[in-house]
């Protein structure tokens, strides 16, 4: 039998992610058996397993993906930009939320709405499956040190306000974007071009200390 060439196999690791990224979308994780993804696939039965373990082996590809993705704008801006705005930060991955599709590393055109789906599903199986979890803990730890770095260096040039924690507001902006995306998932956020302005009227108002109460008279 003829040796498969790297980019032969390649293309066929992604034509059974597709496939399962569409069945995980559409049945979910746990109803999606790995001969509904090489049916899915066009493929034989056993023809996933040459390519991938098992499906939680997809599920940590296709995940990873899907983080990468929606995440990556944030983080080239973060690391590319010497004093950042948080706003420019948070609106730098708002796009990818809104879109129709995005482009992998591959090169492959990815449907939004598929790996949006894939990503709620994870939030879940993140606290049963151990290697989802520490995929899913060493992804956000480095994004979330991407973050607070540039904003520290915004703090030292004054873009950011000094009295703020670079670490908590990168965990402020990691939120934000995961509710953004579970709105769209969920309940159909497609056109986020008109929260670009809300987002940097809020993150740029006025800040007004929190008044605290006068102790009471003993």
């Amino acid at each position: 039998m003829p040796r498969i060439t790297p980019e032969r196999r390649e293309a066929r690791r992604a034509q059974i992610m597709a496939a399962a990224r569409r069945c995980f979308a559409r049945d979910g994780f746990h109803q999606t058996s790995m001969p509904d993804i090489a049916a899915e696939a066009g493929i034989s039965a056993g023809a996933p397993y040459r390519y991938f373990a098992g499906k939680d082996e997809i599920i940590l590809a296709i995940t990873a993906d899907a983080f990468r993705l929606v995440f990556a704008p944030m983080e080239l801006l973060a690391a590319a930009t010497d004093a950042p705005l948080v706003a420019d930060l948070i609106t730098a991955s708002l796009d990818v939320v809104g879109t129709e599709t995005v482009t992998d590393a591959a090169g492959h055109t990815v449907p939004v709405d598929e790996l949006l789906r894939c990503v709620v599903q994870t939030w879940s199986e993140l606290l049963r499956n151990d290697a989802v979890h520490t995929r899913a803990a060493e992804g956000f730890e480095g994004t979330r040190r991407t973050l607070a770095d540039a904003l520290r260096r915004g703090r030292g040039a004054g873009t950011v306000p000094a009295t703020v924690d670079p670490d908590n507001v990168a965990r402020v902006l990691i939120a934000l974007l995961h509710g953004l995306l579970l709105q769209r998932a969920a309940f159909g956020l497609v056109d986020t071009t008109a929260l670009h302005n809300d987002i940097r009227t809020l993150l740029q108002a006025p800040q007004h200390p929190i008044a605290t109460a006068a102790p009471s008279a003993s």
